[in-house]
């Protein structure tokens, strides 16, 4: 059974933390924006904090972030930036409080590591969707859906895809992410369990060949076949390579998934992009591919 965190309502407290790498700018713009929602927004050490490229030593950042887990009084934890660093104090985090009292988590690229694990061992859903970092840049209606989802609206989206994908109609449990993360915990209990699940991927930055080589390690793990649906968001920023690499990366994906029979959605507004748009992950979602438009959506 999934456990699903009480969403939230006008004079609740969240949290801003960094567990990953360092804020570069202020994020004053951000929690102007969570207070017009009505929420006290407490800044968490990390927030301010610099060692190296993280915000703080991991000591640090697993402190701030286990006072705000087990602090009761915060019903959700914003990450204020993703970058690297949440897997290297993931296991030094304890969740009994956590769980005792499950609050929303949300955030994506490294904070996938931190959403993956908290469904994997606990069964808890979160939140991928837009960080402080990136609230400058956000779309009003990136920002909208994450307000919806932290506040139990429906999250209905329609789009019309550039790449094709398979048409057909599915509904199942979301799991997903970062591509290069959703690889990275293979093998360790941060792993989901892939099986009867629609799965969303993002990533950036990445050259073709090694979204070829990520998604070749989920096919032979066995991950693609089980699936009941598949979301592909956002591959962008690919560096040039001096001898091109022949595909792009929906045409790679394409290619390691077109022999199954569930829908495959392409160019849904998800990742590394300004209209980030939030996903409940964790929750039931349905999947609706007509070809020339796509119906995804997840009800409170």
């Amino acid at each position: 059974m999934i456990t699903q965190p009480p969403y939230l309502k006008k004079g609740d407290k969240i949290a801003i933390v960094c567990p990953a790498k360092k804020l570069p700018s202020s994020i004053d713009k951000a929690i102007k924006i969570l207070e017009t929602w009505g929420l006290e927004v407490i800044i968490g050490e990390t927030v301010n904090a610099s060692h190296h490229q993280f915000a703080g030593d991991d000591s640090l950042r697993a402190a701030d972030l286990q006072r705000f887990l087990d602090d009761p009084e915060i019903k959700a934890i914003i990450a204020g930036r993703g970058g690297y660093g949440t897997i290297r104090i993931i296991d030094e985090l304890d969740f009994n409080k956590f769980k005792a009292n499950p609050k929303w988590i949300v955030g994506f690229s490294d904070i996938t590591v931190l959403i993956s694990h908290i469904l994997a061992t606990l069964n808890i859903q979160s939140i991928h969707g837009q960080m402080p970092y990136t609230f400058a840049d956000a779309t009003p209606e990136s920002l909208a859906s994450m307000h919806g989802a932290l506040f139990g609206e429906q999250l209905h989206y329609e789009y019309t895809p550039t790449f094709p994908g398979r048409t057909g109609k599915t509904k199942g449990v979301l799991i997903g992410g970062n591509l290069t993360l959703m690889v990275m915990m293979q093998g360790s209990a941060s792993e989901i369990d892939y099986t009867d699940k629609i799965l969303f991927i993002e990533d950036v930055g990445e050259h073709e060949y090694a979204i070829d080589r990520m998604m070749r390690m989920l096919k032979r793990a066995g991950k693609l076949d089980k699936l009941k649906g598949l979301i592909v968001g956002a591959f962008n920023e690919q560096p040039p390579e001096s001898i091109p690499f022949g595909a792009s990366p929906e045409q790679v994906i394409w290619d390691l998934v077109k022999e199954y029979d569930y829908p495959v959605c392409f160019n849904f507004p998800v990742g590394h992009i300004d209209d980030n748009r939030a996903l409940v992950v964790g929750k039931d979602i349905k999947l609706i591919n007509q070809g020339d438009k796509i119906l995804v959506a997840q009800s409170c």
